[in-house]
């Protein structure tokens, strides 16, 4: 299915340069882009190609515009933000071929009395949902799910197949979990007493937000005794584990592999590299964005870019600096005693002058 320009920009606003009944039927990249497809140019450095594409329509910047179309001859749609709008773009045009799942449950899913299952919601084949459990309107439940007691799942969210959605967790509309992730999991509690642990009930629950995005197999722990905090529009990629205790500020992003320990605070619209890991008991503050594989070993109360990481190097030169490292307490020990004698030795020498 296609759709016409104009009704884009109907939509989504911007300014047409060309045919608004040109149709067009997707997005493509701008090397693969046919006559059928509109494209998008978000990064200056690909003008040249832009230029040259075969789609039957671009998206770009008005800074980009007049540029791209000196030899470009297709129809522009001119915005000041062509990634946001290839987004909502690409959200439209894969909501035209989307299969919605039909309202119902499936006869060999297992919903408790007293569970309580919104008509227009789909729970699907062998899927658990535990008493008390609530499953709001248009909110998808996919093969093989688990939605523990007392549970909440907020309108229009989706539960691909496979989540494990523990006892008295919640979460708000719009949410997406993704296969194998698991949300409320014991937290890491343990008491020390003559080297045996002993456990501390993890009695809190997580409570996630609107529009938050949760990737495959990512693991959110519940609280020990006060909640875990989502806020909304947070986006955790694949693997993510996020400790107890912890609050994620709204409109927070991680990438895959991020680790934050147990109540850790983060600030909104924070952005963790892959790899990035938080200690625990830390304060992030708003707007702070962390580097892949950076270790965050102290609070951060101003916004910025951290990385804390050395660079990438041939194994021998990094043992080598390492070995530098490891001695640069003897090295200052040094400095400053070979500082002292020559400050003495400059000072008798100008005692015995003439």
């Amino acid at each position: 299915m296609g759709t016409r320009l104009g009704e884009l920009v109907e939509r989504f606003g911007g300014q047409l340069a060309g045919d608004p009944n040109l149709e067009v039927s997707g997005i493509a990249p701008l090397a693969d882009a046919g006559v059928s497809h509109i494209s998008f140019l978000s990064n200056s450095k690909f003008r040249a190609q832009a230029a040259q594409s075969g789609a039957a329509a671009l998206i770009v910047s008005s800074a980009d515009d007049a540029l791209v179309a000196a030899t470009y001859t297709g129809a522009r749609i001119v915005t000041a933000n062509p990634y946001a709008y290839f987004a909502r773009a690409a959200q439209y045009f894969a909501s035209l071929d989307e299969i919605v799942p039909a309202p119902g449950i499936d006869p060999t899913a297992s919903v408790a009395p007293g569970a309580q299952i919104a008509a227009s919601a789909h729970v699907g084949p062998h899927v658990t949902v535990e008493a008390g459990a609530q499953v709001g309107e248009g909110a998808v439940i996919d093969a093989g799910c688990f939605v523990g007691r007392d549970a909440v799942i907020g309108a229009h969210t989706h539960l691909f197949a496979n989540v494990t959605f523990h006892a008295r967790c919640q979460i708000g509309a719009r949410g997406i979990i993704h296969s194998g992730a698991v949300i409320g999991t014991d937290g890491f509690g343990f008491a020390n007493e003559g080297g045996v642990y002993i456990k501390i009930p993890q009695t809190g629950r997580v409570v996630i937000g609107d529009d938050v995005d949760i990737g495959a197999n990512t693991t959110i722990d519940r609280g020990a005794l006060a909640d875990t905090i989502i806020e909304d529009g947070v986006k955790l990629d694949n693997q993510i584990q996020i400790g107890h205790n912890c609050h994620i500020g709204a409109h927070t992003a991680m990438a895959g592999c991020v680790g934050v320990a147990g109540s850790a605070k983060i600030g909104k619209y924070c952005t963790f590299g892959g790899a990035a890991m938080v200690l625990g008991h830390l304060t992030i503050a708003d707007k702070v964005h962390i580097s892949s594989g950076s270790m965050v070993s102290r609070s951060i109360l101003e916004p910025g870019q951290y990385t804390g990481f050395y660079p990438l190097a041939k194994n021998a030169e990094w043992e080598k600096s390492a070995a530098i490292v490891r001695n640069l307490d003897a090295m200052r020990d040094k400095i400053r005693a070979l500082e002292k004698t020559l400050k003495t030795l400059t000072e008798q020498s100008q005692n015995n002058k003439p």
